[in-house]
């Protein structure tokens, strides 16, 4: 069995990463190896914030790592927030925060095209790897469903007639830009 570290603190996130990696990777989070604190996320680009964490703690560890930077592109929005997402509304601020400022910037908008954008970097035995995953959609006008996090109550993928958060998590992780990521890092692990 492969053990991986996940650099994340982000419960939602990891619960949702473990059940597409299955059973074959022992996962463990930040948590479980006490590292406790906030890992750097300074660059401008999400390769960028993804490479940096996944070394910060190869460097702490000399573990096998993988850390991902997820950010929410609009169109009419010229990208962003994109590598801001988690902190869009400001440093101090929670997801409806940010839900309530991407909303109101795109209050009187036609163009609500919109992607997620996941990019994973994996070192494993000290090689560097990056995958990415992306799925299109469109940003509603207000919150639908109670599941997920962050701005899966507004976000509608392609194809489909309800938010992210809506969704069940075995469906969301089907067509979800992590989803998509973290299937491409499982194909690479299954041949190695």
């Amino acid at each position: 069995m492969l053990n991986l570290i996940f650099a994340t603190h982000n419960n939602h996130k990891l619960q949702e990463v473990a059940q597409l990696l299955g059973d074959k990777i022992q996962l463990q989070s930040l948590d479980n190896v006490n590292i406790t604190e906030d890992i750097p996320e300074t660059a401008n680009t999400l390769e960028g914030n993804a490479r940096q964490k996944a070394h910060y703690i190869f460097d702490r560890t000399g573990a096998n790592v993988f850390a991902d930077d997820t950010g929410l592109e609009v169109e009419a929005l010229g990208g962003e927030p994109g590598v801001f997402s988690a902190r869009y509304a400001g440093p101090a601020c929670n997801s409806a925060d940010n839900i309530t400022k991407l909303l109101k910037n795109l209050n009187g908008v036609q163009n609500r095209n919109a992607r997620f954008r996941t990019v994973i970097c994996l070192i494993l035995n000290g090689k560097e790897y990056l995958f990415e995953g992306i799925v299109n959609g469109r940003i509603i006008e207000n919150l639908v469903g109670d599941a997920g996090f962050g701005y899966d109550p507004v976000f509608v993928p392609d194809g489909y007639n309800e938010t992210f958060a809506q969704m069940s998590m075995q469906l969301k992780n089907s067509i979800s830009h992590r989803g998509r990521a973290i299937a491409e890092l499982c194909t690479f692990l299954k041949n190695l």
